[in-house]
C-alpha cells in the first residue's frame, strides 16, 4: 500500500467535513478500500484526497444513480467483449473451420489485454470501490441469505473489480491457455491398428479417438455387449498409455500400420522403440507456473486453489472436499455395486466406473439409429429445438423464444456451450458428431449443452440486472446440463420405462454413478495442486509420478472395494485437468445439485421450474439452492434417491425371478 495512514485519516476527515458525521463510517471504509489498491503512479497523496472528495457520494439518491450507471457500464463492457472473444475463437473452437496460423493469432488476440489494470488506471474501479462495499466469501455465506436483490447487485458490482493484472501477464495467460486447449483438442489417439488380447482389430484404419472423452465413450458403448469385454480392456490400456505418456511415437503420429497391443505396448509383437513421454504433464506444469505468476496479485487469495473455490465457486475448499468424500464413503455404494454386478452378470472391473445406464436404453448402434431417425445431422437438431422444448413442457412461446436462440455447431474438441454476452445475442451449443451422421454421442452431448444453453438464455433474458445474470458458479449450470441430458431418452422415445417413478429411479442411479465416477478425479486434481504448491520446482516426471500415485491411493480407498484393482490409472484420465485447471469438482457438484433439483421437481412442471430457478440470479450456491429448492447444497437427496431406487430395483428383480420360477 502506498497510501500512508495520515493520508487516509486526512481523506476521511475531509469527507466528514463535506458530508457530516453521519458519513464517517462509510467514508472510512471506502477510503481504506481504495487506499489498499492505490499505487504511486495513480497519483500522490494530494491527488488521492482530491479523488475521494470528488467521487465519494453520501446522498442516497445520488448513490442509486451511481449504482445504475455502473450496472449499465459493466454489463455493456463485459457483454460486448464476451461476444468479440467468442467470435475470434471460432477457428480453433470448431471442427469445420480448420486450424492455421491465423486462427491461432485470432484466438489469442485480446482487444482489452490490460482491462483489469485500466479499470484502476482510469479510476473507474476506484470510484466504484470508494462507494460500494466489497464482501468476502465469509460474509456472503454468513449474511447473504438475508440480502435483498439490491444488496446482491451492489456486491456483484464491487466484485467486478478484482486484482490489478499487468498486460504482459494477461498476454502470457492467453498464450498458455490457448496452447493447453489446443493440446487437448488435438490429442487424438489413432486406434485403427489397435488389437485386443485376442488379436482382433475393432476400428477401421485411420480412426482416431480424442482422449479421454471418446475413448471413455467407446468403453461405455461396449457395456452389455457379450463380445465387448476384450475391446473395453484394450481401450482402457489406450487410456493408460495416454495417462502415463507411454503411447508409442509411431502410434501417436499415425505413421504405423502394424498391430498395436496397448496392454503389452508392442507393435507387431515387438516392444515400442520410443514413447511420447509425459507431454501432457509439461502442459499442466505450464498452467501451474502461470497460476503462480498470478498469485502475487491476489494477496487475499494467494493460490489458484483459493481463487477457484472462494472467488469463482464460492464454496469453501474444505466443504467441497468433505462433500466428495462423504459421497464416496456412502454405504449406498455397496448396494450400487451389487446392482451393477447383477446387471452385467460378472465381477466388476476398473472400467465399470464409466457404466452409467443400468436401465438399459439399448446398444450403442441402436441408439445411433434412433438419433439418425430423429436428427440426421446437427442442423436438423438445431431446427427441431423448439419442438424438443415443447415436448419437454415449455409453452409454445417459450419454446420458440429459447429454441430459436440456440445455434448448434460441431466442436473441435469436447462439447461446450457459450452463453450470450448480452440479450440480443444467441447462445451457442457445441457438440460432436460421427463422420456421416449426428449419432448418440453427438445427441447426448447436445442435450447436456442444451441444459447449459437454457440456463444461459433464461438467466440472460429474465434476470433484471446484467450483473446478476447467470448462476452462482459452473456447478449450478452443470446441474441443468445434467438434468436435460437425463431427458435425452425421453426426447428420442427410447426410454423403456413407462412410468415417472421408474424413470426417476433410473436417473437417480445414473446420477449417483456419474457423481461417484467424477468425484475421484476431482479429489485427485485438488490434491495434485496442493502437492505442486508444496513442490513448486517439481519436474514434469515428478508431476506425472505424483499424479499416478494419488490416483492409486484414491482408488485403493474409494473404488477398489467396489471395482477391484485398477491397472490403468483411471482416475487421472480427465483432460479437463490439463485444459481447465481445478474445474473438475464442478461436475460432481453439478450432479449433486442436479439431483437435488430433480428430487424437488417430482410432481412439478420441469419447464416452469427451470424458468423460475434460472431467473433467481447470482447468489452464492448455498443461498441460490435455498431459494431454488429450500435446502442448501447437500448429498442427502442424491443418496436417498439412489438408495430408494436400488431397493425398488431389487424388489422388482426378485418378483421377476419368482414369476419365472412359477412362484405366485
Amino acid at each position: 500500500m502506498t497510501i500512508a495512514a495520515p493520508t487516509i485519516d486526512a481523506a476521511v476527515s475531509s469527507l466528514v467535513q463535506l458530508h457530516g458525521e453521519g458519513a464517517r463510517s462509510a467514508a472510512a471504509a471506502g477510503v481504506r478500500r481504495i487506499a489498499a489498491l492505490w499505487r504511486d503512479d495513480d497519483g500522490p497523496a494530494e491527488a488521492f484526497i482530491d479523488f475521494c472528495r470528488t467521487q465519494f457520494i453520501a446522498d442516497p439518491d445520488r448513490r442509486d444513480l451511481l449504482v445504475g450507471r455502473l450496472e449499465t457500464a459493466i454489463g455493456a463492457l463485459g457483454g460486448h467483449l464476451s461476444e468479440i472473444r467468442r467470435t475470434l475463437r471460432r477457428g480453433t473452437d470448431l471442427r469445420s473451420e480448420g486450424v492455421d496460423a491465423l486462427d491461432g493469432v485470432l484466438a489469442t488476440f485480446d482487444p482489452a489485454p490490460d482491462l483489469s489494470d485500466q479499470l484502476y488506471r482510469q479510476k473507474l474501479a476506484f470510484a466504484a470501490l470508494l462507494n460500494l462495499h466489497k464482501p468476502d466469501l465469509a460474509e456472503m455465506l454468513r449474511d447473504g441469505g438475508q440480502w435483498t436483490t439490491r444488496q446482491w447487485l451492489e456486491a456483484r458490482i464491487a466484485q467486478s473489480f478484482g486484482a490489478r493484472i499487468p498486460a504482459a501477464l494477461n498476454d502470457r495467460a492467453r498464450q498458455v491457455r490457448h496452447q493447453a486447449n489446443l493440446f487437448v483438442s488435438e490429442f487424438h489417439v489413432p486406434v485403427g491398428t489397435l488389437v485386443d488380447a485376442t488379436g482382433r482389430r475393432w476400428f477401421e484404419p485411420g480412426r482416431k479417438l480424442i482422449a479421454h472423452w471418446l475413448i471413455r465413450e467407446q468403453v461405455r458403448a461396449c457395456e452389455g455387449d457379450p463380445d465387448g469385454l476384450p475391446r473395453q480392456r484394450a481401450l482402457m490400456h489406450v487410456m493408460k498409455r495416454h495417462i502415463d505418456g507411454t503411447i508409442p511415437v509411431e502410434v501417436r503420429q499415425g505413421s504405423t500400420t502394424q498391430d498395436w497391443d496397448a496392454e503389452r505396448n508392442t507393435l507387431a509383437g515387438a516392444p515400442a522403440r520410443a514413447v511420447a513421454g509425459p507431454e501432457r504433464y509439461a502442459v499442466l506444469r505450464e498452467q501451474f507456473h502461470l497460476a503462480r505468476a498470478f498469485d502475487a496479485y491476489h494477496p487475499e487469495h494467494p493460490t489458484a486453489i483459493a481463487r477457484k473455490f472462494e472467488l469463482e465457486r464460492e464454496i469453501p475448499e474444505t466443504v467441497v472436499e468433505r462433500l466428495l468424500e462423504d459421497l464416496l464413503e456412502s454405504p449406498v455404494r455397496a448396494d450400487l455395486s451389487a446392482l451393477l454386478r447383477e446387471r452385467l452378470g460378472r465381477p466388476l472391473e476398473a472400467h465399470d466406473i464409466y457404466f452409467d445406464d443400468p436401465g438399459g436404453r439399448g446398444t450403442g448402434a441402436e441408439l445411433d439409429r434412433a438419433v439418425d431417425a430423429a436428427f440426421p445431422d446437427e442442423k436438423a437438431f438445431e431446427r427441431a429445438l423448439p419442438d424438443v422444448l415443447r415436448g419437454l413442457g415449455f409453452s409454445p412461446s417459450d419454446a420458440d423464444f429459447l429454441g430459436g436462440r440456440i445455434r448448434v455447431e460441431i466442436a473441435r474438441g469436447a462439447g461446450h456451450a457459450v452463453r450470450p454476452g448480452m440479450p440480443e445475442y444467441p447462445a451457442w451449443l457445441r457438440t460432436s458428431r460421427l463422420e456421416r451422421s449426428f449419432g448418440w454421442d453427438g445427441f447426448d452431448t447436445g442435450m447436456h449443452e442444451l441444459g447449459h444453453n437454457l440456463e444461459q438464455l433464461i438467466s440472460t433474458n429474465h434476470v433484471a440486472s446484467p450483473l446478476l445474470r447467470g448462476v452462482p458458479n459452473t456447478a449450478c449450470t452443470e446441474a441443468f446440463a445434467f438434468l436435460y441430458q437425463s431427458l435425452g431418452g425421453r426426447v428420442l422415445g427410447v426410454d423403456r420405462d413407462g412410468d415417472a417413478e421408474a424413470a426417476f429411479d433410473r436417473q437417480a442411479i445414473e446420477t449417483m454413478l456419474s457423481a461417484c465416477q467424477i468425484a475421484g478425479p476431482s479429489l485427485l486434481e485438488l490434491r495434485l495442486w496442493r502437492w505442486m504448491y508444496a513442490h513448486p520446482d517439481a519436474t514434469v516426471e515428478a508431476i506425472r509420478d505424483t499424479t499416478l500415485s494419488i490416483a492409486a491411493d484414491l482408488w485403493s480407498r474409494f473404488y477398489g472395494p467396489h471395482f477391484g484393482p485398477d491397472p490403468y490409472h483411471t482416475l487421472a484420465a480427465y483432460q479437463h485437468m490439463i485444459a481447465y485447471p481445478l474445474y473438475l469438482p464442478d461436475y460432481p457438484l453439478g450432479h449433486i445439485i442436479s439431483q437435488q433439483i430433480r428430487s424437488f421437481l417430482r410432481g412439478r412442471d420441469v419447464a416452469a421450474e427451470t424458468l423460475r430457478i434460472c431467473a433467481i440470479g447470482r447468489r452464492t450456491p448455498d443461498a441460490w439452492m435455498k431459494e431454488a429448492v429450500g435446502q442448501g447444497v447437500s448429498i442427502e437427496p442424491m443418496v436417498r434417491a439412489a438408495r430408494d431406487a436400488i431397493g425398488r430395483a431389487v424388489r422388482t428383480c426378485r418378483r421377476e425371478m419368482h414369476a419365472d420360477a412359477g412362484v405366485g
